[in-house]
């Protein structure tokens, strides 16, 4: 398919001027990725690391997906309302039209749910303008009238969206775009046409499920790097920055994993430096800044 054009803009990078809000040096946001497959689909791996012959259904895979809305989704939830934490929950489509019950109860938590895509084998970039921008509208319609609220902001499966997708986004009314990983600070984006949109980075640090999945590390070690990296950073440069802690509902959702979440909620809640917002929030605190804050 060819490549279609971004339609022009300018991106507004944060200065030196910025700061997150009680002047704190690092924002944190905790993520959940509440996940599954469109009807009929399937992860393309499972727990066990080896894909199946082509043409098979792997029913393992799909299973294990099928966690983080058995039980996944639930344990999160009760650990992060014991340390008094909103989460950005990103959630597919599919999910809110199977599970309206789940996404009302997470919203009225005071959550804020992002959208993730109809489902994670829908992935913006393969989709022309059409079908992405069906897509667009089919999960964002599916969460609203799961929870009775628009979502605000949106991350794309792996973090791809297509190069049309911020556009089509702020032509919807999203305040927030989350397919950008080459910062550590907010950026607004603003089209000729007049749209902004804020590109609020997916950083991939502290990450169950690449860190646990596909590098076979233990919960410790992703605790140990949480508190590496906010000791570190703070010994090696004053600047402000973002980081998030991800937690996929079929991967950290289970016993063996979550209590690493939990962990580093406790971490970030005793540190000085720290502030926890959710993406939302950091879009709302970018749009509001003065003018000079960013260019």
């Amino acid at each position: 398919m060819p490549l279609a054009s971004a339609p022009p803009h300018k991106i507004l990078r944060a200065g030196a001027q910025f700061r997150w809000p009680q002047d704190k040096r690092i924002a944190l946001v905790f993520n959940i990725a509440f996940e599954a497959w469109s009807e009929g689909e399937a992860p393309g791996i499972g727990p066990m690391g080896n894909v199946l012959k082509p043409g098979y259904f792997d029913t393992n895979a799909h299973s294990w997906a099928n966690y983080g809305a058995v039980r996944g989704i639930q344990r999160l939830a009760r650990i992060s309302a014991a340390n008094g934490i909103r989460t950005s929950i990103m959630t597919n489509g599919v999910l809110a039209e199977k599970h309206p019950q789940i996404v009302d109860d997470l919203h009225r938590a005071g959550h804020e749910i992002v959208a993730h895509s109809w489902g994670m084998d829908v992935i913006p970039v393969y989709l022309d303008p059409e079908a992405e921008r069906a897509n667009l509208r089919r999960t964002t319609k599916a969460i609203h009238d799961a929870c009775g609220a628009l979502p605000s902001g949106w991350i794309s499966p792996r973090g791809t969206g297509s190069f049309l997708s911020p556009a089509l986004l702020a032509q919807d009314g999203y305040l927030w775009q989350g397919d950008c990983n080459d910062d550590d600070l907010p950026a607004i984006v603003a089209f000729e046409s007049g749209e902004r949109i804020v590109n609020i980075p997916l950083t991939m640090d502290v990450n169950d499920l690449p860190h646990s999945v596909r590098y076979g590390n233990q919960p410790s070690d992703l605790v140990a790097h949480f508190e590496d990296i906010l000791d570190g950073s703070a010994d090696a440069d004053s600047a402000p920055f973002m980081l998030d802690v991800t937690a996929h509902t079929h991967a950290y959702g289970r016993p063996a994993g979550a209590w690493a979440f939990d962990a580093m909620m406790k971490i970030a809640r005793d540190r000085d430096d720290v502030i926890v917002m959710t993406r939302r929030e950091i879009a709302e605190h970018a749009l509001s800044a003065p003018a000079d804050w960013f260019a």
